[in-house]
């Protein structure tokens, strides 16, 4: 049984991503892992600020939000998801900003299963390409151990539940169940 935690970085509950990561969710469950899913336009999380206080990893963010107790979630968990929809050719700004937040724990979220989740309006895969690098930057140069285990693309999608008609919405599902 591994540990799953699924960061739906979508700002729409209910949204083309966060649908895959329930779908995604579904399927581990029923495959006997342990799942838990953050809708993190839910948490209350800051922008870096840049003053240095977390010294890169030695010491704790001095702001006080939900960032510390998502990223002491990532440490636990054996399986990450990242679940994003692509705005202008990148990840959304609420998964940017965890990542940037990640500092003061990055050493510690090391030897980790990664999945990545995109969904976009654009059905040009090539155009999830500069997505999917910003994403392989933060987990394979950033955080030790790291391996990247799946990508799943919603593509052509925007309008919210639009994605539930493709047949990405079961590939999330059947992802899951193999992880």
């Amino acid at each position: 049984m591994k540990k799953l935690l699924l960061i739906s970085s979508s700002p729409r509950r209910a949204g083309n991503s966060d649908l895959l990561c329930d779908q995604f969710m579904k399927g581990a469950i029923n495959a006997g892992h342990q799942a838990e899913k953050i809708f993190l336009a839910a948490k209350k999380v800051h922008y870096c600020t840049g003053c240095g206080a977390c010294a890169n990893g030695t010491r704790p963010c001095v702001q006080n939000d939900d960032v510390a107790e998502i990223l002491e979630k990532m440490v636990e968990a054996d399986v990450i998801v990242l679940a994003t929809p692509v705005y202008f050719y990148t990840m959304c700004a609420q998964l940017k900003t965890l990542i940037d937040r990640s500092c003061p724990r990055y050493t510690a979220i090391s030897n980790k299963e990664f999945y990545f989740i995109l969904t976009a309006a654009d059905s040009n895969r090539a155009a999830m390409t500069r997505t999917l690098e910003s994403l392989r930057g933060f987990t394979e140069d950033c955080l030790e151990g790291s391996r990247e285990k799946g990508v799943l693309l919603g593509l052509g999608v925007m309008d919210k539940g639009e994605v539930m008609g493709t047949p990405v919405y079961q590939e999330a599902c059947e992802m899951g169940q193999h992880i």
